[in-house]
């Protein structure tokens, strides 16, 4: 028997944190009984759980693993459900699958439900994490880690020196505050200037609000590093199975 938050993160819905916050509003049933109370347990080869009207059989419990990395291309957005259009999920082909040659490789996914861990706007391009483990995704996207993303981002001027103390520092933004950043590099190409960034916390479009807020355009924002897994040469919309090791 093992606590239902626990479940719930082992089959990659959620974190142990988001799947209590499911059970006390009562969007999870045991069974077919709604249940909250936090302290629940389960038996995975026997009980039923439904986790917002999704039903969730014992034999579709599989305890493997998986680690996607996709570079994920502007206007695909960073979401399990296509409703508001092309998801991350959606790019999961064998036709995308980074080693034409061993396209069989897809069918190891089949039946696991994978979700991407974090988010990454629509309007911004680069790597993203999928998978199935509600535990790394918890660690990965909890700001209490302090998990570090890499990001190269291209703007229309130079960092002038107030505005780099205020991006390390960290800015209030309509009430709530921004972290800092880590600014590693910044080159000229051509007109345009690009920073290499390093966030330890993300929030919705943290980077382009804090910059925007200071008076710069983004052109391009690409994210280059989730932990220790780079995105390298993987190409735009392509994806690749990774080790657990190579993340955190």
């Amino acid at each position: 028997m093992i606590r239902l938050n626990k479940y719930i993160a082992d089959l990659g819905i959620c974190s142990r944190r988001k799947a209590d916050e499911l059970i006390a509003a009562g969007e999870v049933k045991l069974n077919g009984d709604v249940v909250t109370d936090l302290g629940t347990k389960v038996d995975p080869s026997v009980d039923v759980v439904t986790v917002q009207n999704q039903t969730y059989e014992p034999r579709t419990m599989n305890s493997e693993l998986f680690y996607i990395a996709l570079n994920k291309p502007i206007d695909v957005i960073s979401s399990a459900s296509n409703e508001q259009g092309e998801s991350v999920l959606d790019l999961i082909t064998s036709e995308n699958y980074y080693k034409p040659k061993f396209k069989d490789d897809f069918n190891k996914l089949e039946g696991i439900r994978l979700y991407p861990v974090g988010r990454l706007d629509k309007d911004s391009e680069g790597l993203i994490l999928l998978t199935n483990d509600g535990e790394l995704t918890n660690e990965l996207t909890h700001p209490r880690y302090e998990h570090e993303k890499e990001y190269e981002v291209t703007i229309d001027k130079k960092l002038t020196q107030d505005a780099r103390k205020l991006l390390t520092k960290g800015m209030l933004i309509e009430g709530e505050h921004y972290g800092g950043m880590n600014i590693v590099k910044e080159w000229n190409q051509g007109k345009r200037v690009i920073l290499t960034l390093i966030l330890k916390e993300g929030k919705n479009r943290h980077i382009r609000k804090m910059l925007g807020g200071l008076g710069y355009n983004i052109s391009v924002l690409k994210r280059i590093r989730i932990g220790k897994l780079k995105l390298g040469t993987l190409s735009i919309g392509r994806w690749k199975f990774v080790k657990k090791l190579d993340i955190i």
